[in-house]
């Protein structure tokens, strides 16, 4: 909404007279009000982003969750750290995690260390010759070739990958036993070979197996603790965001509040003769534009019955911003109603139907008289100093 350019209502039509310096400066007072509704804008985009989280955030995490609880109990006692401070503790969290499993790593490598010694563990060392031995159908048997010498090389970092978890040693290392007893015949001896080791090796495997998942379980309940962690914190960012968009809505508010009592202040009186035009023109109003001329009096006046039966409208007694506000008020609802009259006019002229014209401007013409002879009852009251007017509503009967 473009702000007011100044009150000075000028119109050789409304019969109101030049009226200079109705305010000075003017041009100070638009671009303040270009300012605050720019900020208003900027302040309303905000909320609806802020408003967009929250949103996010409720068909993402039920609130009858059991996290959902803890978050809300958590923002309700304050019990949150700075973004800063939650990604320093998730490092060190990472770091520390990453030192345990290498730990379990190393525990790890003794059991593989002593499996790959085994006086039988040579037939798995090496990844399996298939073309020198001449097994063809091998890769249509095996789906995934594993061997020990491969498994040492990801251990050690050496072809650039690396194990993530022990998991993933044990699932390879199961696997080269798995593949050799698919691939041979139970009655082989690689087939044998592969079933012993594979039996000493989940022995071992059993026994490491309890710090393994205790350090997955703690993973998984750091990574969920830091989650939720992240969640309140957003949470309570956006809640701090929201608090200061109100406030500085409140100081917006105050602003125009200021502003409104420095335009008053600065605003020149209204003449007597200036109250004689606005009287003259309030005549001119519609019957419907007259009933909100007097709810402008009435916001002012809040003991000013604008919808009784009879009204009585002292001019002299209102204050400066009524008598402007009415001012402003008059002038743009003559400019609507001149122009729709005359909208009206050329789609009269436009009309080819003879008959639909008769009835028109009959119509019209009887709509006219109505409105003439009330702005004539009421303009024998308004141009008067002491200004009344009666107002007849349909019967609830």
């Amino acid at each position: 909404m473009e702000p007011t350019s100044g009150l000075n209502l000028d119109d050789g039509n409304l019969g109101f007279g030049k009226a200079e310096d109705d305010f000075s400066g003017v041009d100070d007072f638009n671009q303040m009000i270009k300012t605050i509704l720019h900020k208003i804008s900027t302040i309303e985009q905000q909320l609806k982003e802020v408003e967009q989280f929250y949103m996010n955030m409720d068909n993402s995490q039920p609130s009858t969750s059991k996290c959902g609880s803890i978050m809300k109990e958590k923002v309700k006692d304050k019990l949150i750290t700075s973004i800063e401070k939650q990604q320093q503790d998730a490092l060190h969290r990472e770091e520390a995690a990453g030192r345990r499993m290498q730990e379990l790593k190393r525990q790890f490598a003794t059991i593989f260390r002593q499996i790959t010694q085994h006086k039988w563990a040579w037939p798995f060392m090496n990844p399996v010759d298939v073309k020198g031995l001449g097994l063809h159908d091998y890769y249509e048997v095996i789906e995934k070739p594993m061997d020990f010498s491969t498994i040492k090389n990801k251990m050690d970092g050496k072809d650039g990958t690396g194990y993530k978890n022990v998991r993933e040693i044990y699932a390879d290392v199961r696997l080269v036993f798995k593949n050799a007893m698919k691939y041979n015949d139970e009655r082989d001896d690689v087939h044998v070979m592969a079933k012993s080791l594979l039996e000493k090796f989940e022995e071992k495997w059993l026994q490491l197996l309890p710090k393994v998942v205790e350090e997955e379980k703690r993973q998984e309940e750091e990574e969920a603790k830091a989650q939720l962690d992240m969640q309140v914190t957003q949470e309570v960012v956006h809640a701090n965001k929201a608090r200061d968009l109100f406030s500085e809505l409140h100081e917006v508010e105050r602003q125009l509040e200021k502003l409104r009592e420095m335009a008053i202040q600065k605003g020149r009186k209204m003449s007597t003769e200036e109250k004689k035009n606005l009287g003259t023109a309030l005549t001119r109003l519609s019957p419907e534009d007259l009933t909100k001329a007097l709810e402008i009096v009435a916001e002012d006046n809040p003991s000013f019955q604008a919808m009784a039966q009879e009204v009585d409208l002292d001019i002299d007694a209102q204050n400066e911003s009524t008598l402007w506000r009415l001012k402003v008020f008059v002038k743009e609802a003559l400019r609507v109603a001149g122009r729709s009259n005359g909208d009206t006019g050329g789609n009269n002229n436009s009309n080819n139907d003879d008959n639909n014209n008769d009835n028109d401007n009959s119509n019209s013409n009887k709509k006219n008289k109505n409105n003439s002879k009330r702005r004539r009852e009421i303009s024998d009251t308004l141009t008067k100093t002491a200004v009344k007017r009666t107002k007849k509503f349909p019967s609830n009967t």
